[in-house]
């Protein structure tokens, strides 16, 4: 029997809904576009592109996809991309996938980079520690060509992903920790991002079933109180940023009192605020350097 593009998608909005699937109308939608390989915008349009039944392969291909994300398997794993400002990344199993939360803060330093322009630096440079797919590092570089970025990752396989994801464009990857990876740029680096692990261990439970079960550990949890990276962090910062350098460092949005005073308690700081993310929550650290 034949299915309409419309018939597939309720059917399949029921069964993300009923999987506790928080976006299942989305969700259903993006994974028809994906396997017919058209936008989603595109789907129920008066000019949608090809027929509006299913083929026998096109409905397996979906039914596929839908049980899969059923089964909380993240969006993005399935479809092997994952949006973030401008920018297509690619993602899958051993990557952190990229959430819309890190894109404020990810503005943040483009448009320090572009004030830094303005003001006469030709080359700022960019540091992004736990870098995971290159989200950040890439905002910015692809954002602000002019800016000299590096990214910096521990995890083999996420440095994999990072490095697809910038061929084509000057950030320079590297594969190590964020505490060795980067000392040939103590003292000369304007702007650091962070985007680090900040899960306590104790959490478990609590943490979303597309994250526990298909992100990367290393990426989720933090030591007992989910601080731990954040004092790393913390402390690279220091030794990287130059006199007046900006610190942007993401946190959970309980931690804003936490991570703000990690940083403060150092006293290398002139100032140390902490910024929303679009829902309005805390999200992330922002602290100038001072030397």
């Amino acid at each position: 029997m034949a299915t309409d593009r419309l018939t597939a998608t309720v059917a399949a909005t029921a069964q993300l809904a009923e999987a506790g699937v928080a976006s299942p109308r989305h969700d259903a939608e993006a994974l028809l576009a994906w396997v017919l390989g058209v936008s989603r915008a595109a789907l129920f349009s008066p000019a949608s592109v090809g027929p509006s039944t299913l083929g026998g392969d096109e409905l397996t291909a979906y039914q596929t996809a839908v049980t899969r994300r059923a089964a909380r398997e993240p969006l993005q794993h399935i479809t092997g991309t994952a949006a973030f400002r401008y920018l297509d990344l690619a993602v899958g199993p051993g990557v952190f996938v990229p959430r819309p939360e890190t894109e404020v803060m990810a503005g943040v330093a483009v448009e320090e980079a572009r004030r830094l322009i303005a003001g006469g630096v030709a080359r700022p440079v960019v540091v992004d520690l736990c870098t995971g797919s290159g989200a950040v590092a890439l905002a910015v570089a692809t954002e602000v060509p002019q800016a000299r970025v590096t990214a910096v990752e521990l995890s083999p396989e996420a440095h994999a992903y990072a490095v697809r994801n910038a061929t084509g464009t000057d950030v320079d990857v590297r594969l190590g920790s964020i505490t060795d990876s980067v000392q040939d740029l103590c003292g000369l680096v304007h702007i650091v991002t962070a985007n680090p692990p900040y899960i306590p261990l104790s959490a478990f439970e609590s943490v979303d079933p597309e994250a526990r079960g298909f992100d990367p550990p290393l990426a989720l949890w933090s030591g007992a109180d989910g601080l731990a990276m954040i004092r790393e962090v913390a402390a690279v910062s220091t030794r990287l940023l130059a006199d007046g350098g900006l610190a942007l460092c993401e946190h959970a949005d309980v931690q804003g009192e936490d991570a703000s005073r990690i940083f403060a308690e150092s006293g290398h700081w002139r100032t140390v605020e902490d910024r929303r993310d679009l829902t309005g929550r805390p999200r992330f650290v922002a602290a100038n350097r001072r030397r």
